[in-house]
């Protein structure tokens, strides 16, 4: 019988809903394919389609499909998907987690014996391995170490062959190159000792027992014919090695990436293999996904500017580092992304007097944020490094504002939500009422903390109710999911979901704002986000040297701002401590986007100092004032009107009305946004200050010599029609 198109469970069913590039991703079921895939153009969305669409379509086998990503939590969203939309049984897997299960399997066979015990952190092995050399070194330099050594394996450098190939990389932990090789190999000799293998050993034993044992290679390969690899970008030669073993010269290979988005260099990731994939494999598919659904066209705008300053600067930084002899990193071009959503606030650039003030500012606008509705647990406060966190849990926990520190204690350890989960599975053997899963889950947990209403304030009470809430949240997000393919989700299935989500520790949302270090937000996302510390030794990092490094570092900015869906600000502090010298810059980065957003240089915003401010400091002879009120200004776009928020506007409505609407057919004419032309706040000026000549366009805050240029003649036109009719 032949399903008809509208039949929810035929083939094609599963492409509806996709846009153009994502149908042709998902509908190109024979590899190699390489989808370049931007920040929130629904990557996961279109890979996982691809796979659900091959196993409907009778293409794949989902037990011969092998989907790889690097994070345990990501595993587990693309196997929830997946079962979501009928393609269940999908091995869906980091690199380590498949890899083990294949060393485990073939053991036996391929080596024999016991299976040593992997070791869950080197610093003790080092130790016992420094002593033998005796070299005396302190738990800090221990854990350098460990992550050179981590480096090494899996960019498949041995003890012997590291000083070779390590170039001239700086000497990890404070000892020099070749010390490190005698310890790296000391720390193996003690691991052998013991009998133990650590993470990377892992990779490297399937790698050696897939090269050795045709025997072994050949049952993989017969087991899984179709792989899909996503975040290519991060993948490392070791992990390129394994993969092409696993395949054996086959091309059936779907990869998903994104160059822009590379930022793990540091642990031996390199974007090489997505780059010239189509050197290796010149009959690929590739498919560009560039609609960015995630975003609002200003914070997408602040992106592709972030990335194109470095398109644009890449020929003079490539003839300054050749005159002096240095390698000169290749840039390759990013993807410019199209947002598909309405337009929203303008993304905000903010310096302040010190980390405090910094804190306290971010704190207010989040109260902001929550009193229009933005919930808590979609707001996130990202920053360089994890010792910044400290500022932001102050002041937030003397304002009331509950929030989590994302890599301090994991969702499903915590003691309530292990308690919550054994009633959950106890109720689970006994099948729910009518009222199904949510009201079921919802009155078990109210013996447990959760209600209907929040507690107030912050605690232990409050922490347990937002446990509770997660947990209610979920139960209703996957009902739902269920619900609009037509099924009935039980208990036992719910239960089932919570038992594989814990082992990835696949946490739910919890109510509360986000700290996190950027590194530690990549594949997530919030409407609104603050980027804070954006100051010359945080971003880019002290240590970032090199061009390669610094790179990294813009790259590192890019994936905190696509982390916004509408709300995006950007802040530095001139100084570390209240009442301190301010002699901090704000980030190098900053500068495109100020210029796009028509900012002065250096932003003149500075809130007032948690401390004493010398009256005769050139911060107070910057600070941008309200003409109306006096009062210290707070925004960028406030500075652009030089008044507040709420001081009333002294400009016609009816000029910025005509304004609005040249601008609106101007923009259509350039195919460009409205917002990129000139923003409101610019439009406010022009329409208060009434400028007639280039001369005093150009003081218009947000008209720059590009602009005058691009729109210059037509505006004037627009503003000489206006005083004529006012005339008339």
């Amino acid at each position: 019988m032949t399903s008809s198109p509208s039949d929810p469970q035929a083939p094609d069913a599963v492409l509806d809903g996709l846009d153009e590039e994502q149908r042709q991703a998902a509908s190109t079921l024979s590899g190699p394919v390489c989808i370049l895939a931007g920040a929130g153009t629904g990557k996961t969305r279109a890979i996982t389609h691809r796979i659900a669409y091959g196993v409907r379509a009778g293409v794949y086998d989902p037990h011969r499909l092998l989907a790889v990503t690097f994070t345990a939590r990501a595993a587990a969203e693309m196997r929830s998907r997946l079962n979501a939309l009928g393609a269940p049984g999908v091995q869906a897997r980091t690199f380590h987690a498949a890899a083990l299960r294949q060393l485990q399997y073939f053991w036996p066979m391929a080596i024999g014996g016991v299976m040593p015990e992997i070791l869950d952190h080197k610093v003790r092995l080092l130790t016992e391995a420094a002593r033998r050399l005796h070299i005396t070194t302190d738990r800090a330099a221990l854990r350098d170490l460990a992550s050179e050594i981590e480096w090494a394996k899996v960019s498949t450098l041995t003890p012997d062959s590291y000083l070779e190939l390590a170039g001239d990389r700086p000497p990890p932990g404070g000892v020099d190159l070749r010390t490190f090789a005698k310890l790296y190999q000391s720390y193996e000799d003690v691991k052998l000792d013991k009998h133990l293998i650590d993470f990377e050993d892992v990779l490297l034993l399937t790698v050696g027992m897939l090269e050795d044992d045709e025997r072994v290679a050949a049952q993989v390969r017969q087991q899984y014919r179709h792989f899909v690899v996503d975040e290519y970008q991060d993948v490392s030669p070791l992990q390129q090695r394994l993969l092409d073993l696993w395949l054996g010269g086959r091309e059936e290979l779907c990869v998903v990436g994104d160059a822009s988005q590379t930022i793990y260099s540091f642990t031996g990731a390199t974007p090489d293999y997505l780059l010239k994939f189509t050197r290796r494999h010149p009959e690929a598919t590739v498919v560009r996904l560039v609609r960015d659904y995630r975003s609002t066209p200003q914070v997408v705008q602040m992106a592709n500017v972030l990335l194109a300053d470095r398109t644009r600067e890449q020929a003079r930084i490539r003839t300054q580092l050749q005159a002096q002899g240095e390698y000169a990193p290749s840039w390759p071009d990013p993807l410019r992304l199209i947002s598909q959503r309405e337009h929203g606030p303008t993304p905000s650039v903010t310096q302040h007097a010190d980390d405090d003030a910094e804190a306290r500012w971010i704190t207010e606008q989040i109260g902001a944020l929550q009193e229009k509705g933005v919930p808590l647990s979609e707001v996130a406060v990202l920053y360089r490094t994890n010792g910044q966190s400290q500022a932001f849990e102050q002041a937030l926990t003397s304002a009331g504002i509950s929030y989590q520190l994302r890599g301090s204690e994991r969702f499903f350890s915590r003691r309530e939500v292990r308690e919550a989960l054994a009633a959950l599975r106890t109720s689970s053997l006994v099948e729910e009422g009518e009222d199904g899963v949510p009201k079921t889950v919802r009155n078990i947990l109210s013996s447990h903390g959760w209600r209907r209403e929040a507690p107030e304030g912050t605690g232990a009470v409050r922490e347990r109710w937002e446990s509770m809430a997660a947990l209610v949240g979920l139960a209703d997000q996957i009902h739902a999911g269920r619900e609009a393919l037509g099924k009935t989700l039980t208990m036992r299935e719910f239960t089932s979901e919570l038992d594989e989500r814990s082992a990835a520790q696949h946490a739910p949302t919890v109510e509360g704002v986000t700290l996190a270090s950027l590194h530690s937000a990549k594949g997530l996302e919030w409407d609104a986000v603050f980027l804070a510390g954006l100051n010359e030794g945080l971003m880019p990092i002290t240590f970032a040297k090199t061009q390669r490094e610094v790179d990294e570092e813009r790259r590192l900015l890019y994936v905190g701002i696509t982390r916004a869906r509408k709300h995006l600000y950007m802040s530095s502090a001139q100084a570390r401590h209240s009442g301190g010298r301010g002699r901090r810059s704000p980030s190098r980065f900053l500068r495109p986007l100020r210029r796009e957003l028509g900012l002065e240089e250096p932003t003149r915003k500075i809130a007032p100092s948690s401390g004493a401010v010398n009256p005769n400091s050139r911060a107070k002879r910057k600070t941008a004032t309200c003409t109306t009120c006096g009062m210290v200004l707070t925004t960028g776009t406030e500075v652009k009107r030089r008044r507040c928020e709420d001081c009333p506007a002294r400009y016609d409505e009816e000029l910025y009305a005509r304004l609005r609407t040249w601008r609106s057919a101007h923009a259509k004419e350039l195919d460009v946004p409205a917002f990129v032309v000139f923003t409101d706040a610019t439009l406010e000026v022009i329409a208060e200050r009434l400028p007639r000549t280039d001369a005093e366009l150009l003081e218009v805050p947000g008209v720059g010599e590009r602009k005058l240029e691009k729109h210059g003649e037509a505006l004037k036109s627009v503003l000489s029609e206006a005083t004529e009719a006012r005339r008339g």
